[in-house]
């Protein structure tokens, strides 16, 4: 089972909020990612949570290459 530590991912104020309320947040709860950030994903890709960034087949595609580049150096 993994974990994650939320202080590494998410703004201060909602380290300590249910999952399902992260989810739910602006992509502004994400550490390093500014409201304006989330203006122009929300504009480019229709991004308005954390949970539709994180269902972004744009991202999933990109990590799943990068998942891919790591198993096949080994």
């Amino acid at each position: 089972m993994s974990t994650i530590d939320l202080s590494k991912v998410l703004d201060k104020a909602w380290e300590d909020k249910p999952l399902a309320e992260i989810l739910a947040a602006p992509v502004a709860a994400l550490k390093g990612v500014t409201d304006k950030d989330g203006e122009l994903l929300d504009e480019a890709f229709g991004v308005k949570t954390v949970a539709d960034f994180g269902q972004l087949k744009f991202a999933r595609w990109a990590a799943a290459l990068v998942m891919l580049n790591q198993t096949t150096k080994l």
